[in-house]
């Protein structure tokens, strides 16, 4: 029977602060507005960390089921690749984790947020596909996570969604200006998944998973890696300069040299498994940049 430790192990904890960033950010963008719903972004939290948790045992599962996860791949070792917790056992978690996503999309369009009735239509087909989509990324015959799609897939739950949809369930307002901060948001996050993809480049290519890097090759995705971190400090420039006031919101640009100094040591990189450590970085770093915008934006 699986341990405690190996269900942690399986929820990889490390990219929860990555999921925690976007529903922030749009909860502060959020409390802007004299209509804010604190109880929303709560459970749009939640949602979120089940949804982040699903996606996490899927992939286990299904890059286990496919061979992906094999002797050749670098980073932690799998919990269903070693073993330590059987596949049966894994999808029953699967759907737990999913039932619980859904309860909590429920509860939180249904009964907290305070929307209009098609409002509430629209998110929980939203929730419904992003359940699937959590499956799907890894799991199934034609899995999308292997055709190069999972950088789409992050760049639209973790950005567009996350911030802007938090936004909206917490104000019952939509701005199109909200895009600027929801797309930094998209890019950061699909950075981590980038990260990701260049420590697995070698394994992914040999067993024919064609992610982003696979398909740009492994240079020209340190160049694509470069932008991903890059330009949300421009986006988020545009947005402090364009809608806000004052010299507060520009103190995230403080921590541009965090991020330009991790770009540096990924560059000069050999040796694939030790981009593994800066994953956790990037994450941290995002919400760490997430509560600084954020803060500073309501001084």
């Amino acid at each position: 029977m699986a341990t405690l430790h190996s269900w942690i192990k399986a929820a990889r904890l490390r990219t929860l602060p990555l999921a925690s960033a976007s529903i922030a950010l749009g909860g502060f963008l959020a409390r802007l507005q004299p209509s804010f719903n604190l109880n929303a972004v709560i459970f749009a939290g939640i949602t979120t960390l089940f949804l982040q948790i699903l996606s996490n045992l899927a992939n286990d599962y299904g890059d286990s089921r496919s061979g992906i996860d094999n002797k050749n791949r670098i980073g932690p070792l799998r919990t269903v690749q070693s073993g330590e917790i059987t596949h049966r056992s894994m999808k029953s978690a699967i759907l737990i984790v999913s039932f619980l996503a859904l309860l909590s999309g429920i509860i939180l369009v249904l009964w907290v947020a305070e929307i209009p009735l098609f409002s509430r239509i629209g998110f929980l087909l939203l929730g419904f596909g992003a359940i699937v989509a959590a499956i799907k990324y890894t799991v199934g015959q034609k899995p999308y996570g292997y055709r190069g799609l999972g950088d789409l897939s992050v760049f639209l739950f973790f950005g567009l969604l996350g911030v802007a949809g938090t936004f909206y369930v917490a104000t019952n307002t939509f701005d199109l200006t909200l895009l600027l901060p929801a797309s930094a948001m998209g890019l950061l996050s699909t950075g981590v998944l980038n990260l990701n993809n260049l420590r697995d480049f070698d394994n992914d290519k040999s067993s024919g998973k064609r992610t982003m890097v696979v398909s740009m090759g492994y240079i020209n995705a340190l160049k694509y890696h470069t932008l991903l971190i890059l330009l949300p400090f421009v986006f988020l420039g545009v947005f402090s300069y364009t809608y806000l006031t004052g010299l507060w919101p520009y103190t995230f640009i403080l921590l541009l040299p965090l991020f330009v100094k991790d770009l540096v040591e990924i560059k000069k990189i050999e040796n694939l498994a030790h981009l593994d450590p800066y994953l956790k970085k990037l994450a941290l770093k995002t919400l760490l940049l997430t509560l600084v915008f954020g803060i500073t934006i309501l001084l």
